[in-house]
């Protein structure tokens, strides 16, 4: 049998699968429910490999980059879950402080696509760092189902001040400016929005797909740079409101949604990756950052 592509698979089973990756089905319903899209030589195996992570030929950055100063660290979260496991990067050739950016996780921890965004931000001109919410519980396990299984665990405000925490690690490192963004994608797209909420000093957020606060927008000091998937109408439906009350404050934020792409579009390890749209939104990413932050 030929190779899936993604012009092969019906819209309802990205659907599907977005289900599936934010908890709203349990794996059992999600490959019932998969086998009704299983047609024309498709099995319902072939459409599971087509669907989950491939984080062996998709990172964009060597982990091993010679220009890069990558590694782990760890850091305390008095408020949240204890000691934090990070992955800290920068360019090595900096001989001067830079500017930070706290970079994210989506519902599953720590996993190799997230430590890669997280690479390409620093070989931009940045110090960043990559939290594992998953540290209190053992750290990524390896594969993202067991991830989230692992984060469901977890009180989202706790982990939210685990990355408050984070940006507190890096305002006190002796290599930043004090300067920082936040950027994260889905749940970390949620954090992004809230460290915009509850940290003064953020100096930029890009919330990727990520849910909105309803309390406490009049405290938004940071300007906004906030990435949605046309597709995506679960967390698309919580922007109008969300702009409405930033524009009535005065909160300096732009939109952009990027049409005909799935929630994750972002995320080179699974078919909802789109090339195009990925590559523009981090660009206007990178851009905004050095706008804010440089």
């Amino acid at each position: 049998m030929k190779s899936l592509r993604k012009e092969d698979i019906k819209q309802e089973v990205f659907d599907l699968y977005d289900a599936y990756a934010h908890n709203k089905l349990e794996r059992r319903d999600f490959v019932q429910k998969l086998s009704m899209y299983a047609v024309g030589g498709i099995t319902v195996p072939s459409l599971m490999s087509f669907l989950m992570p491939d984080y062996e030929t998709t990172l964009l950055v060597d982990k091993n980059n010679p220009d890069l100063d990558s590694g782990f660290i760890t850091y305390d979260s008095l408020k949240g879950g204890g000691e934090i496991k990070a992955l800290l990067s920068k360019p090595k050739s900096a001989n001067e402080k830079l500017p930070g950016i706290v970079v994210v996780h989506e519902n599953r921890g720590l996993n190799p696509y997230i430590e890669d965004t997280a690479r390409r931000a620093a070989l931009a001109g940045f110090i960043t760092i990559a939290p594992d919410a998953l540290s209190p519980l053992g750290g990524y396990p390896g594969n993202d189902d067991e991830g989230r299984e692992m984060q469901r665990k977890r009180d989202r405000n706790e982990m939210l001040e685990d990355f408050i925490a984070a940006f507190n690690y890096l305002k006190n490192h002796e290599g930043c400016t004090g300067k920082i963004g936040v950027v994260g994608f889905c749940f970390g797209g949620w954090i992004s929005n809230m460290m915009a909420v509850k940290v003064p000093e953020l100096a930029a957020a890009v919330p990727f797909y990520g849910g909105q606060p309803t309390e406490g927008i009049e405290d938004i000091n940071a300007p906004l740079l906030l990435q949605y998937a046309g597709l995506d109408v679960r967390v698309n439906a919580g922007w109008p409101e969300y702009e409405k009350k930033l524009n009535e404050l005065g909160k300096d934020n732009t939109a952009y949604f990027y049409p005909n792409v799935n929630h994750g579009f972002h995320n080179t390890s699974t078919p909802r990756y789109d090339e195009p749209a990925a590559e523009l939104a981090w660009s206007r990413t990178i851009d905004f950052f050095k706008e804010n932050l440089m």
